[in-house]
């Protein structure tokens, strides 16, 4: 059955308001934004769209987890650090402990994929593959290339062809088109980069310079949608009819890994001491955050996901209450619903 209306009304949260001109602003005569107000994801993208569609790979047996990253992009191994590239595996990336950089500005030079896949290729290492874990958005965009050497299709076909469509996103997607940009909420006001304010345009910048549709960022949802999704996660892979994965799949990517130290699945984060997740959140939790203001937190022990979608990015980055509030809030939820047992 199609979650309740109800439901996803209450995973619902944004930050700011809309009118049809500008999008969300603080403007105090903008009336409240509605379920079908969209929001560029950001980095939610590692977990909806790359993650799950390495899982679908590796129970078709496509990718495997323990294989070397060379194995699915040769021109891997031609880079720096020799010795340590040849044991990176598609593992490390999901875990980000592959040695590669958080980031770089590759925006300022590329122009598409390619160029960003060539530069990837050509990076230092910083650390032993497994030694340490460093969120990186790198191992990511490498990861959608993979799932792109594989399949023969893009990401964001695979996207809708896999996610989107069987569970009914049908305002989901890369790329919005124009006709949509009176639902979505603006982003940043990017003097620096693009000098002008960002709607229904990928906020990250080295997914904009590679087209838009990227492993690591790209997604726009909607609440109502990514609660589909999460209550697929919570069916066990399964959600109106449609089975995404088999449970069996789920349970190895949903698991602690050691090679993260225990504080990632295999494309998730896991609540921690200091976790956004707030107090109350099982151990067996998972989750993950979007650098615009966004995040998904699902707790199997008591069937509950929270969506948090905010434009915190807007009018500027430069704005990191964001921390303080999603805690806030997911205490606030677990709270309400009466649903404090112990704290973690």
């Amino acid at each position: 059955m199609r979650f309740p209306e109800a439901c996803w009304r209450s995973a619902c949260a944004a930050n700011c308001r809309f009118t049809p001109s500008d999008g969300q602003t603080y403007d105090s005569t903008s009336p409240a934004v509605s379920p079908d107000t969209i929001y560029d994801a950001a980095s939610l993208t590692k977990a909806v769209v790359t993650t799950t569609l390495v899982a679908m790979q590796v129970e078709a047996g496509r990718i495997a987890l323990d294989l070397p990253v060379a194995r699915y992009v040769p021109e891997w191994n031609a880079g720096p650090n020799p010795e340590w590239r040849k044991r990176v595996t598609v593992r490390h990336l999901l875990t980000h402990s592959s040695g590669l950089p958080a980031h770089k500005d590759y925006f300022l030079t590329i122009h598409s994929e390619r160029e960003a896949i060539a530069d990837i290729c050509n990076e230092s290492l910083e650390y032993e593959p497994g030694t340490k874990t460093v969120y990186s958005d790198l191992g990511f965009i490498l990861l959608g290339e993979i799932l792109e050497r594989v399949t023969g299709r893009t990401v964001d076909q695979l996207a809708r062809e896999r996610i989107f469509g069987p569970l009914g996103m049908a305002d989901t997607q890369f790329n919005p088109p124009k006709a949509l940009v009176s639902h979505i909420a603006p982003t940043e006001d990017d003097a620096a980069f693009r000098k002008h304010l960002l709607r229904g345009e990928v906020h990250d910048e080295n997914a904009f310079a590679m087209g838009g549709v990227a492993g690591h960022a790209g997604m726009f949802a909607t609440a109502p949608d990514l609660a589909a999704f999460c209550q697929m996660l919570l069916n066990g892979g399964s959600y109106a009819h449609q089975r995404l994965l088999i449970r069996a799949t789920l349970t190895q990517f949903l698991a602690p890994q050691a090679l993260a130290a225990n504080t990632r699945t295999l494309g998730w984060m896991v609540p921690t001491a200091d976790s956004t997740s707030g107090r109350y959140l099982s151990a067996r939790g998972f989750g993950h955050l979007g650098f615009t203001g966004t995040s998904i937190w699902i707790d199997p022990d008591r069937q509950l996901f929270v969506i948090l979608l905010t434009n915190r990015v807007y009018p500027t980055r430069a704005n990191d209450e964001i921390a303080t509030v999603r805690p806030a809030v997911h205490d606030a939820i677990v709270e309400a619903l009466g649903l404090v047992s112990t704290q973690r």
